[in-house]
């Protein structure tokens, strides 16, 4: 926990090292992010396989650690990464406050939210959290969670003290005991579930909004041949990953310093790899939680919803590639 605590402090520069033929001689580089709640991105990146399908041409392959959708939002906003993995909920926010992206690729479809508690605090049910403490990281699909468990208990934000922290830290602020509650992220999530007494009080698949892998708009534009390699790849990490589900289980364990019985929590039980095309289900999805965004003021008033979904799908783009 103290490794991961460091890392949320110091996401934004860590690089994991260059492969294969990565010189500086390289004429230009493409960066992805890669992230714990990300498994193929993680199979890929082990494997080398990226680095393997630009091996041939003048091209350096960069990574950078997402430990949310927050991160891996300001990667692109920045422009530090042409590659970034978020929830749904979380793409669509940045692409509605302007951050050029697209979502070409759905690298899972996950349960990796629910709203945590330790055993002993007596917090049984959403409407348990009135007066209480949660932690949860702004921007990300445990904070969207969080919103749409309150609505539905007939509460909001305002009747319980939302603690802005990301994931890890969150985690470590439960165990502690310095906030009530947590809106949790696999695997951090995983690792309580099996290791501390604690409950996961609230589960609702369906509040959980996929894994998107977006592209900046300009980058796919420029440089579609490189889009269609790395989707390439990410079929390659995603076809592996279902027929070795223990062993992209060992690599997230490996990666997160977790146990296997919690990666495979993770992975096994709680990830589904089954369609990775965009589509009408996310369209659907995004229309509905929409609403959430401008209530909140996390997006303008005046800013077209439907049209930033619009924008945001790109249904057509890995379809060439999908086995």
């Amino acid at each position: 926990m103290n490794r991961r605590t460091f890392l949320g402090a110091a996401g934004t520069t860590i690089t994991a090292p260059f492969v294969a033929g990565c010189t500086g001689s390289a004429t230009r580089t493409i960066t992805l992010d890669w992230a714990y709640y990300n498994p193929v991105s993680l199979v890929i990146r082990e494997h080398g396989w990226l680095e393997e399908a630009f091996e041939a041409d003048d091209v350096e392959v960069e990574w950078l650690l997402s430990l949310g959708s927050n991160e891996a939002n300001e990667y692109s906003q920045s422009g530090e990464a042409e590659f970034a993995s978020t929830a749904g909920i979380a793409a669509l926010m940045a692409r509605s406050n302007g951050v050029p992206i697209r979502t070409p690729y759905i690298y899972s479809k996950p349960e990796w939210t629910a709203l945590v508690a330790k055993s002993d605090t007596g917090i049984e049910s959403v409407a348990d959290l009135g007066g209480t403490s949660v932690a949860a990281t702004r921007g990300t699909d445990p904070y969207f969670f969080l919103l749409q468990a309150l609505e539905e208990a007939g509460l909001s934000e305002d009747d319980a003290e939302v603690v802005h922290l990301q994931h890890p830290e969150g985690q470590s602020a439960l165990v502690q005991g310095d906030v009530d509650a947590w809106a949790g992220l696999d695997p951090h999530m995983a690792e309580l579930e099996l290791e501390h007494d604690v409950d996961l009080f609230f589960r609702r698949p369906g509040f959980n909004t996929y894994g998107f892998l977006n592209v900046l708009e300009g980058f796919l534009e420029d440089h579609p041949e490189d889009v269609e390699r790395v989707l390439e790849t990410y079929e390659r990490g995603r076809t592996w990953a279902i027929d070795n589900p223990e062993a992209t289980a060992g690599i997230l364990a490996a990666e997160s310093e977790l146990s296997g019985p919690v990666a495979e929590r993770v992975f096994v039980d709680r990830t589904d790899l089954s369609n990775p095309v965009p589509g009408e289900e996310h369209r659907n999805l995004l229309t509905d939680l929409a609403p959430i965004l401008q209530r909140e003021g996390m997006v303008d008033e005046a800013v077209d919803l439907e049209t930033s979904i619009d924008e945001l799908i790109d249904a057509e783009t890995a379809q060439p590639v999908i086995e």
